[in-house]
């Protein structure tokens, strides 16, 4: 891969100056590569439309426009932004080249993690592939825990929603609000199942060779406000940001009106981070919208280095608030995420909104509601049970309570499982 071989180049070119101009414009050597490859694969036509588009406001119609059928490469997003931080991390001085470009390439390329995550560092990953390591028992079988809780978020939740899901959100104007308010809410439990459970399963496959990548979920559902959300959701992409552009840009460090600009722009390149559609732009500054009144009120950090009932099994009522609220605000937000453009999203909104009607059960496609309320319940019970250790699931004390629970997860996936449906993983498409 070329970008693999500037990245290798450019790191040591770093490194090797001393002067700071020099270091910044080989910097900006991989940056513009990396963001140009990227850029051309995802956004090219999404630009060219978009270009169309405007002129069409004005009345000025383009006949025929210039665009490219071209074959996403699977979670070119992530191994981009991944290479990118090794030269950002070299360029601050965190992080020393490797001359060994197979270990390099290795960090690059290591399969699990490859195509979805988490995004790993070099300080983290390459470290390790460098250095000799050893069979471990308890790690591998950690790791085969990790793999098939994975498997059980991806194919008992996250597949077995997914008809349904595709079903409402394709045929939105035909369901009453209740149907619609239940379909965005199956997708928020969709996408968590469908990328946690892919991270479970990298992070799980990853410690069989003796690897220990970051966790990228933290549980969360649980979280009390949006800041914290984003401190337990897909972790790997969020400290990436925070660490190679919203720190460079001043941060929190700087005023108050330029901290609100630099979360604003966070937010908004994260969103077009996710795919080239004004849907994910609007999903993003949604979230830039919920996350500034916590910044200003000084919330933003409070839960960092906590969980919700921290010092007890069953939270309180106001943690039960805060959570529900939290839930709720991201769970909307995901109408822009899920939806295929801006007019389908706000005609999905539309209708909740002034055609609100409530059947609990309405559902043509013959899906008995119940089973799914009682499944996803179970699951969210468990995993609050799990809340303070994500990578530790089926922590039983009892032997035979362990493989009770094994027991039980292989058969909800031998019954759940079917073979009709789409099984890619949703962030592939990233």
């Amino acid at each position: 891969m070329l970008s693999t071989l500037v990245d290798y180049f450019v790191g040591l070119k770093i490194h090797a100056n001393e002067k700071k101009s020099a270091r910044k414009a080989w910097l900006w050597v991989t940056v513009i590569f990396n963001v140009g490859l990227l850029g051309f694969f995802k956004y090219f036509n999404f630009f060219v439309d978009s270009w169309v588009d405007m002129f069409a406001m004005f009345g000025y119609n383009m006949h025929s426009t210039w665009t490219l059928r071209v074959i996403l490469p699977i979670g070119i997003s992530f191994y981009t932004f991944q290479t990118m931080s090794y030269s950002f991390d070299i360029y601050y001085k965190k992080l020393t080249p490797t001359r060994d470009f197979l270990s390099f390439a290795a960090f690059v390329s290591f399969f699990p993690q490859l195509v979805a995550g988490p995004i790993e560092r070099a300080s983290n990953l390459l470290s390790q592939i460098t250095h000799k390591r050893t069979f471990s028992y308890d790690q591998s079988v950690s790791g085969l825990k990790l793999i098939l809780w994975g498997l059980f978020k991806k194919v008992v939740i996250a597949d077995s929603l997914g008809p349904m899901v595709d079903d409402i959100f394709a045929n939105y104007a035909d369901y009453p609000a209740s149907t619609l308010i239940l379909g965005v809410t199956m997708f928020s439990f969709q996408v968590y199942g469908d990328f946690s459970g892919y991270s479970d399963i990298a992070i799980g496959t990853a410690k069989l060779f003796g690897i220990e990548l970051m966790s990228n979920f933290k549980f969360p559902n649980f979280s009390r406000n949006v800041a914290e959300y984003w401190q337990r959701w897909h972790v790997s992409l969020s400290t990436w940001f925070r660490h190679y552009v919203y720190i460079p840009l001043g941060g929190s460090r700087v005023s108050k009106l330029k901290s609100v600009r630099n979360i604003i722009i966070i937010f908004l390149v994260s969103g077009f981070w996710h795919g080239a559609n004004w849907t994910f732009i609007f999903w993003g500054a949604f979230h830039a919208l919920a996350f500034i009144p916590v910044f200003l009120l000084g919330r933003n950090t409070i839960y960092k280095n906590n969980v919700v009932g921290e010092h007890s099994f069953f939270p309180s009522l106001k943690e039960i608030g805060q959570v529900i609220l939290t839930f709720g605000i991201v769970t909307f937000s995901r109408i822009f995420f899920r939806s295929e453009s801006i007019t389908d999203a706000f005609a999905f909104i539309k209708r909740i909104v002034s055609d609100f009607s409530y059947e609990v059960y309405y559902h043509p496609m013959g899906y008995r509601m119940i089973d799914y309320y009682i499944l996803i319940a179970v699951f969210v019970i468990y995993e609050y049970r799990m809340r303070k250790d994500e990578r530790v699931p089926f922590k039983f004390k009892s032997k035979v309570v362990r493989f009770i629970a094994y027991a039980i997860v292989v058969l909800l996936m031998m019954l759940f499982y079917d073979d009709g449906i789409d099984r890619s993983f949703i962030y592939f498409q990233f």
